[in-house]
């Protein structure tokens, strides 16, 4: 089921992209919000793990319990159906892409500052002073985490917890997490109570433990649609100097598989990132998303077969 859940799901996104501002998002910024206020006492007499562990269980269990009351009681294709739909709201090119495509044409028009203005938009940064070629390593950087957090993690998760009976619980809390660890650690708009430290803290510890296993294994696969030694070589070389970092990872893993110089992450000895490695860019996240469908239908044959 899970090979024809993701599938559905990526083409159902492809042909109807979901809006920024959907309902579903917008439940869970409210979620975020209401839990906060509720339980976020600075540590003084309600453990931030309390507060975290509410806002992160209760989608979880929820899209749990959902699935796994229509798979006993309506069957399998309402089951499969909710699962499409939680992929759906949770996994997907086009919730970053319009930001990618509007940085790739204002730069293949000559626009800079346009594309400067985008990339400023999207990554909510200043980067007025960045020339062409260091505009373009970011937003390869960028593009690739994105990727990664929007597609290949969710993949992973959603994968794992459907085969321990837990429906499509994995997709909900990975991009939870995610979304928890950002939003909290972010600063709030005027009038807004920002999230204690400790809360902030304990989010982005859940966040990165959540996110430890599935940034290592879109770097390996990289390194398998890639340049696999110059992949293992710039994700080696960065990782003995920052190995906590799941980000740095996934961007060196993707420097060393295109063989391009993207700052720190290492490859410095990789070209100088150009325009046409926007192209490639794209090309190595769908090669990367093919390998995940092909495993994927190849454990849907096995466990039908067996």
């Amino acid at each position: 089921m899970s090979f024809f859940a993701i599938l559905f799901a990526l083409m159902l996104e492809q042909a109807r992209p979901l809006q920024r501002d959907n309902p579903a998002h917008q439940g869970l910024k409210a979620w975020a919000v209401s839990v906060r206020r509720s339980l976020d006492d600075g540590g003084q007499g309600v453990s931030p793990w309390l507060a975290l562990g509410v806002a992160l269980v209760v989608p979880g269990l929820f899209a749990s319990v959902v699935y796994w009351g229509l798979l006993s009681g309506l069957g399998w294709p309402l089951a499969l159906l909710w699962n499409v739909a939680v992929l759906y709201l949770t996994l997907g090119f086009r919730q970053f892409s319009h930001h990618f495509t509007a940085i790739r044409d204002a730069l293949s028009e000559g626009d800079l500052p346009a594309a400067r203005s985008a990339f400023a938009h999207w990554c909510q940064r200043d980067v007025a002073d960045l020339s062409e070629q260091a505009l373009l390593g970011q937003v390869m950087a960028h593009s690739v985490v994105q990727a990664h957090r929007h597609v290949f993690g969710v993949f992973f998760w959603f994968t794992v917890l459907m085969l321990l009976g837990l429906g499509p619980a994995g997709a909900v809390l990975y991009r939870t997490a995610e979304y928890l660890g950002r939003d909290w650690s972010a600063q709030p708009g005027p009038g807004v109570q920002p999230a204690s430290a400790p809360l902030q803290a304990a989010a982005q510890r859940v966040w990165q433990a959540w996110d430890w296993l599935p940034a290592r294994l879109t770097g390996i696969g990289f390194a398998v649609v890639g340049s696999f030694e110059d992949t293992i070589a710039g994700w080696r070389s960065y990782a003995e100097h920052t190995p906590d970092d799941s980000d740095g990872v996934i961007v060196a893993a993707t420097a060393g598989a295109l063989n391009v110089n993207l700052g720190p992450y290492g490859m410095a000895n990789g070209t100088a990132p150009q325009f046409q490695h926007l192209y490639s860019l794209v090309g190595l996240v769908w090669r990367l998303v093919a390998v995940w469908l092909l495993l994927l239908a190849l454990l849907t044959l096995g466990r039908l077969l067996g």
